[in-house]
């Protein structure tokens, strides 16, 4: 009974004692390195070093992780060394390199740190390891804000059933990815440091960037070891590729911080972020070649709160930003809307797009109605996510995740698209990527297709690369947005030199100016969007010069378009002629419609600022009908549109009406587009 009773208790002190080979936690002591004395004593001065930085406030992580590393080469076999290594690695622009020492920590002794299942469920979570990471939240507890104040400070129970669902959700995104092509922006706009923040003009001829590369301005180091501090660089579309992106220099970027934010539709005016006002929104405008410096935006937006990102709406009244002011909040950070030349305070976006978490990096695409926008609450699968909501009837729809693997179990954020909606522009920390972050091109591919027998074509993107299948063979329509952006050059139409010329929008049927833009000083060239529901008349004017109008009737539901079209100004002399493309008749009829009121407008206040200017106001048509009938309704025409004027008290001795019906034509009458240039009204200078 005593041999028994021995041999009992030496198996169970045994037992307690034992642990598999290989999988058991060693400490830096002298029992375990008594042979390799010099070495324990720099594994430990690095540990010493290491945890004065990990336990700094805030934590300096780059720096602590260095020194981690260290220890850890010198005993890779320390569960909590292991789990700290993890911890910073979570905190850095490399969060998925934490996964191996935090699976290696839990192997050693799971036991060791409190916060070891978490910080692996985060790892696996980060490594779109849905299952595995929702095992390990499963057995996380809550943790105290004592026990660290890194990735995991403060843990609650609700936090841990979020992040399972953050799972499921992902789980549930990933099985119907979204179909894409995202590629690599190459080397012309990444670095070996971290590029993100694109914004792009709405015909995706021109980006900006922001970039922590070497070269800034100031030719600071981050502190935390994230590279340089911001600068803001720019590149041009070169048909293929874009150019290599070149330093704004002074005065936009400066010592400090400075970020891309926004970027008008036409990239004459963009939106900056600047650390050295105390982290304000400012807006710089493009002067000829160059930025002038930035200016701040109104104290309505910039406060002492946060105010991160922000976006122009396509006529650049409004303005879109985030911001983490407690008044009017929902919860973190929320997106507020405001009228940039207004006095009333700005509105916040609501429930509907705002959650309990944060909001960030808002960008109102050129068709005026749908927003992108990141956040942390909806259907997240994880940090923040990019989504989509469109305004219509006076509301916001319930936001879309944009779906995997646009969206990863990381933050995503600064979501941007051309005007035509098939291109995006974001930045994100992929494998094979140049740098810690890069900028990455989205191609979206519409429907899914039909298999037929084909040996090549397109297919489903995987996560990180384009991915080819023999299978899918016609192309299929990719829906695109309900915009036209116009676009050309504003010259003199003697010298054919550029011209600077103030470019108004107008609602015909409203008569109302929507928005006015100029041309480029320098180069002339002007672009406007022009969301689709809408008759636009646009009226290109400067000093000196007649008016030139031009008219855009698009009606709703109308698919994106590209139109260039160049102006060519004239001066007031006699003998000029300008056509009025926003004279309406009904068809066959001498009766002025309403949507002809605004241009009319514009005749008669050239003739009240101009005394002793005549005009002689000149009807045409096309071919189609009897030629006297079209001489007559021409004359008609020419003097509906002289009656008006008069009735507004033009004297009528300033005035002639000429029909000139189908004799004049400016184009061939066999086609429709030659015979609509054909119908035409118009004015000729016969004094000044």
């Amino acid at each position: 009974m005593y041999n028994r009773t021995l041999i009992s208790l030496f198996i169970c002190l045994f037992l307690a004692s034992w642990q598999p080979c290989g999988a058991q936690s060693v400490a830096f002591t002298k029992d375990h390195f008594g042979n390799d004395k010099d070495g324990l004593r720099e594994a430990l001065r690095a540990l010493k070093e290491g945890d004065a930085d990990y336990g700094a406030d805030p934590p300096r992580y780059m720096q602590a992780l260095s020194h981690f590393l260290a220890a850890q080469q010198f005993n890779p076999n320390n569960a909590v060394l292991n789990v700290k290594i993890g911890d910073c690695y979570l905190n850095s622009l490399s969060k998925t390199a934490a996964l191996p020492y935090l699976q290696k920590a839990a192997q050693l002794d799971a036991t060791a740190d409190a916060r070891t299942h978490y910080l692996l469920a985060r790892a696996l979570h980060l490594s779109a390891k849905w299952a595995e990471a929702i095992a390990e939240y499963q057995q996380a507890q809550p943790i105290s804000s004592s026990t660290r104040n890194g990735d995991a400070g403060l843990v609650t129970s609700n936090d841990l059933r979020r992040r399972i669902q953050e799972c499921r959700n992902g789980q549930q995104l990933m099985a119907h990815p979204t179909r894409v092509f995202i590629d690599n922006a190459g080397p012309e706009l990444n670095s070996a440091e971290s590029d993100y923040g694109p914004v792009v003009s709405a015909d995706e001829s021109t980006i900006l960037i922001t970039s922590r590369r070497m070269g800034s301005t100031g030719g600071k180091k981050d502190p935390e070891g994230n590279g340089f501090f911001e600068d803001i660089y720019q590149a041009t579309w070169q048909g293929k590729a874009w150019s290599p992106a070149t330093n704004l220099g002074a005065p936009v970027n400066t010592e400090a911080h400075n970020a891309t934010v926004g970027l008008a539709p036409d990239g004459q005016r963009m939106l900056v972020y600047s650390s050295s006002n105390g982290g304000d929104l400012l807006e710089a405008r493009l002067s000829g070649n160059a930025w002038a410096r930035p200016k701040e935006l109104s104290s309505r937006i910039n406060t002492r709160s946060h105010e991160t990102s922000a976006s122009f709406s396509p006529d650049e009244r409004l303005l879109y930003f985030v911001s983490n002011r407690r008044e009017g909040s929902l919860g973190g950070s929320d997106i507020y809307k405001v009228e940039l030349e207004g006095r009333t305070p700005p509105v916040n976006l609501g429930p509907t797009i705002n959650t309990a978490y944060g909001e960030e990096g808002v960008f109102m695409a050129p068709d005026g109605k749908t927003m992108f926008f990141s956040s942390e609450g909806h259907n997240s699968m994880g940090g923040y996510d990019i989504f989509k909501s469109v305004f219509e009837n006076g509301k916001w729809s319930t936001p879309e995740n944009l779906g995997w693997p646009i969206n990863t179990p990381d933050d995503d954020i600064f979501f941007v698209t051309s005007a035509s909606g098939r291109h995006g522009y974001y930045s994100s920390d992929r494998p094979g990527g140049l740098g810690a972050k890069d900028i990455y091109r989205i191609t979206f591919l519409g429907p899914e297709k039909q298999p037929l027998l084909s040996e090549e074509d397109l297919l489903l993107a995987s996560r990180f690369a384009p991915m080819k299948q023999n299978m899918l063979a016609p192309a299929v329509t990719v829906a695109t947005a309900q915009v036209t952006i116009l676009k050309g050059t504003v010259t003199d139409d003697a010298t054919h030199l550029p011209l600077e010329a103030a470019i108004d929008l107008i609602d015909n049927t409203s008569g109302l100016t929507i928005a006015t833009f100029r041309s480029n000083a320098t180069s002339g060239k002007y672009l406007v969007s022009l969301p689709s529901g809408t008759n636009y008349g646009i009226v290109a004017r400067q000093d000196g010069y007649l008016f030139h109008s031009e008219n855009f009737n698009l009606p709703a539901g109308a698919a994106y378009a590209e139109v260039v079209k160049d102006i060519p100004l004239k001066r007031l002399e006699v003998g000029t002629t300008i056509v009025l493309r926003n004279i309406f008749f009904d068809t066959g009829k001498a009766t002025l419609r309403p949507e002809s009121t605004a241009e009319l407008k514009r005749l008669q206040k050239l003739l009240v600022e101009t005394p002793d200017l005549k005009l002689e106001m000149a009807g045409h048509t096309d071919n189609v009908g009897e030629a006297a009938r079209n001489q007559d309704l021409s004359k008609r025409r020419a003097q509906a549109v002289v009656t008006y004027l008069t009735q507004q008290g033009i004297a009528a001795t300033r005035l002639t009406a000429a029909g000139y019906g189908e004799s004049r034509p400016v184009a061939p009458n066999t086609t429709r587009t030659g015979r609509q240039l054909n119908r035409r009204t118009e004015f000729k200078v016969t004094a000044k």
